[in-house]
């Protein structure tokens, strides 16, 4: 997702803007500067400029949360733990004791509104399954474990970070990550108050590198027997859904996405 501006000179007009700018309108120019000079042009449709020449950032997909949201809509709520709000997510709460283990991942969101400008103070509860395609709080094998759950605080500059693990490709689905954004922390505490839910896709460069480690064997096949477009929720376009992601097995990925809601 991209955005431009147009000034007669930034140099002329930067006094004047900075005089005359709120906090809001100013983190919406040093957005616009980043999302252009990381994100590139809007060649794909996931975002650029309208007809009027205003940056725009198309909102993301909204996606079902499946049957395994541990948001208290289906059974199970982790959104009431107590710590549950943390970066890293790879250990269980309270008197759960696991800890998930896989290739390290670190998961970066940074959440706009669709004039592309960030939305601090809002909150992200995020989740996906372990290195074995189980979920916990409801799979059998670790339906006592809470771990792979968390939410976070966006910053100033809409950006949550997790730490994680790698996520599975379990049968019928691409690998994925789940999540939720909520107008802020106190809100996420109840899924009635979630403002988007959808979902990140990991590239197959990176998972074919995972998949080849120890652990993930059972994700080779999967993945070979399915793709984003005949995924059940990808198949419709994954443009606005597909991660950037860097790193090796060795010292681990990042996986970085812009997300645009509705406000």
């Amino acid at each position: 997702m991209t955005n431009s501006s147009h000034h007669q000179g930034l140099g002329r007009d930067l006094p004047v803007l900075v005089a005359t700018m709120n906090r809001r309108q100013m983190l919406r120019l040093t957005a616009g500067a980043a999302f252009a000079s990381t994100l590139g042009c809007g060649d794909d449709g996931a975002s650029g400029d309208d007809d009027s020449g205003s940056v725009v950032c198309p909102a993301i997909p909204e996606e079902t949360a499946g049957p395994y949201p541990g948001d208290g809509s289906n059974g199970a709520n982790a959104l009431t733990l107590s710590g549950i709000v943390r970066g890293d997510i790879r250990s269980s709460l309270g008197g759960a004791t696991g800890t998930a283990e896989g290739v390290p991942l670190t998961i970066e969101l940074t959440v706009v509104d669709e004039d592309c400008a960030p939305l601090a103070g809002h909150a992200v509860y995020l989740w996906h399954c372990n290195r074995d395609g189980d979920y916990s709080m409801y799979s059998s094998a670790i339906k006592d474990e809470n771990y792979l759950r968390g939410v976070q605080e966006t910053d100033e500059t809409g950006k949550v970070t997790f730490t994680s693990i790698f996520p599975a490709a379990y049968s019928g689905r691409w690998p994925h990550i789940h999540f939720e954004v909520y107008p802020n922390l106190a809100g996420a505490t109840d899924s009635a108050n979630k403002l988007r839910t959808s979902q990140l896709a990991l590239p197959k460069a990176a998972c074919d590198e995972v998949f080849a480690t120890a652990g993930y064997e059972a994700s080779v096949t999967n993945l070979a027997q399915t793709s984003l477009e005949t995924d059940n929720v990808f198949s419709d376009g994954a443009t606005r859904q597909l991660a950037e992601v860097s790193g090796d097995v060795t010292a681990g990925y990042t996986a970085a996405l812009v997300v645009a809601i509705s406000t």
